[in-house]
């Protein structure tokens, strides 16, 4: 074999273990998932090997699942604003201090190593009728009876904004971090006030950062099904928990299969947008 042919080959070997772990673990189990939704579930419960559109009729046409998309989508949405509201200035205030970046990198990283389950479930020891909450406002007597702050969309929202808080900010302190400041001073030098400068140069510079940090809460959020489980109520499910409703509770597998594959479509369009306008090259900054 030629040395050119050896060099040629070189990369592919290097990729192959990436390659053969993303084709096992990604590709195979998605085309499970495909050929499973073209399969019907039978009235005695098994599944009937073929070609059915039966599953993406009922998924695209029944308004009882596109308006719980739309629903996901809407909840995804706040919180991804509610999250660069409070994960911006946060992000900020870690890329300008001084001295102790690591320790705040540090105590933000902190979330990650407890179990998104029992971080979730925390905020029924707090919200619940006899959390630390209602305690303490009953303790001071603000109220006189416990309120009822659980089962409902707001605490799914918040919720998940605890959840995906930290990732937002990192990606946007990745991008305040790569800003040289001496542009700010320039700024300052010409006249401008630091509000000014900060709208006019920081904030323009930061922004893919910001959107990276946006398109992350937004997938995770909408693709989330153990936060609305366990904080909202009857009426505060979300896609995903009906796709695992289809598959582990009425082992509809291919009805779950057309379900999972709808929000993956929709999710990944919205991708597929951020990588057209914006790239996924800020995106991969924040996740390393």
């Amino acid at each position: 074999m030629s040395v050119e042919a050896r060099e040629a080959r070189q990369p592919w070997i290097l990729l192959a273990p990436a390659i053969s772990a993303v084709t096992l673990l990604l590709l195979v189990p998605l085309i499970f998932i495909v050929v499973y939704s073209f399969w019907l579930r039978t009235a005695t419960g098994a599944d009937q090997v073929g070609f059915y559109l039966d599953n993406w009729q009922e998924a695209l046409t029944d308004r009882f699942y596109r308006d719980i998309l739309f629903s996901t989508l809407r909840i995804a949405a706040i919180t991804t604003v509610v999250c660069a509201l409070m994960g911006y200035p946060a992000a900020y205030f870690i890329a300008r201090s001084r001295g102790n970046k690591v320790i705040l990198l540090l105590l933000l990283m902190l979330p990650f190593w407890i179990s998104y389950i029992i971080r979730t479930m925390s905020w029924i020891n707090i919200l619940g009728v006899s959390g630390a909450l209602n305690t303490l406002l009953m303790s001071v007597g603000i109220i006189g009876e416990p309120i009822n702050m659980l089962y409902n969309e707001t605490t799914v929202i918040l919720g998940l904004v605890h959840f995906l808080l930290p990732f937002m900010v990192l990606n946007v302190f990745v991008s305040l971090d790569g800003i040289d400041t001496n542009l700010e001073d320039a700024a300052n030098s010409l006249g401008a006030t630091k509000w000014q400068s900060f709208i006019q140069v920081t904030l323009p510079l930061s922004l893919p950062g910001l959107a990276a940090g946006g398109l992350l809460c937004f997938v995770l959020g909408a693709g989330t099904y153990i936060t609305p489980l366990v904080l909202g109520g009857p009426r505060d499910a979300m896609f995903a928990n009906l796709v695992f409703e289809a598959i582990i509770t009425q082992l509809n597998w291919p009805l779950g299969s057309a379900l999972s594959l709808m929000l993956l479509v929709v999710l990944g369009a919205l991708v597929m947008i951020y990588n057209r306008y914006l790239g996924m090259a800020q995106l991969m900054k924040g996740l390393g």
